[in-house]
């Protein structure tokens, strides 16, 4: 499996054992194999990890700056938790941003950008083929990271990044069934759309594409787990 990748600026301060934990963990929460809610253990940290309580807390700091993990004094460490309206919040932020941003690159597109935003549908494809679950998930969410990548403003990929994480953790909570997920053909449209040139399509593919994983919620309903930590890190 792949590890995902938290490019933070926090992060560049992380030794390599801090980087393990904050990859390994961020990867976790983006494939939704931690549930919000789930209490990151000191003790079980570093048991898994085989490093001591400082860097544990160290990792977990940088995580909590990122809104991945909720730090609360006296209880320990747990995968951050959206309510249902801070649920609405983040789909309103991306649909005020992203289909704003496809409009955009399709003004001005590079062959270069076209032909990496392809090959990474091709990483899609080959996990929908082997039916990796969570590889499926992990590279949905990283899809709409390489637009704003595309894009080219960095800023604005930080902050992409941060909203597509708080979507990993509002499907891990809320999504009640498949329709939680990408479909399989929204983000080749949304990619073709661009490399034509045609921003308003690409801006209604992606604005469709967010209202379908919306719709794929059920807000009033919250999943409690309680996973086992060892397994679940295991490099």
């Amino acid at each position: 499996m792949r590890q995902g990748n938290l490019s933070t600026a926090g992060e560049m301060n992380a030794d390599p054992d801090e980087k393990i934990i904050i990859d390994r963990i961020y990867s976790a929460v983006m494939e939704q194999r931690l549930a919000p809610r789930t209490k990151l253990s000191e003790a079980a940290l570093c048991e898994s990890f085989g490093v001591g309580r400082m860097r544990v807390r160290r990792s977990l700091l940088l995580l909590a700056s990122q809104g991945i993990v909720d730090l609360h004094s006296n209880r320990g460490a747990y995968v951050a938790c959206p309510s249902a309206a801070e649920a609405d919040e983040v789909f309103e932020a991306r649909m005020m941003i992203e289909p704003g941003l496809v409009r955009a690159m399709a003004e001005n597109i590079s062959d270069e950008v076209i032909k990496g935003l392809r090959r990474h549908l091709k990483r899609e494809d080959a996990a929908r083929k082997e039916r990796e679950r969570s590889e499926i998930i992990r590279l949905s969410g990283e899809f709409h990271v390489e637009l704003a990548k595309g894009h080219g403003n960095a800023a604005l990929t930080r902050f992409v990044r941060e909203l597509v994480t708080r979507t990993s953790l509002i499907v891990g909570l809320f999504g009640v069934n498949r329709e939680s997920t990408c479909p399989e053909n929204d983000h080749g449209q949304i990619v073709e759309a661009i490399a034509t040139g045609d921003g308003n399509k690409a801006a209604k593919a992606v604005r469709d594409h967010l209202v379908h994983i919306q719709n794929g919620l059920d807000l009033t309903s919250v999943k409690n787990e309680q996973p086992d930590l060892a397994r679940i890190l295991a490099g």
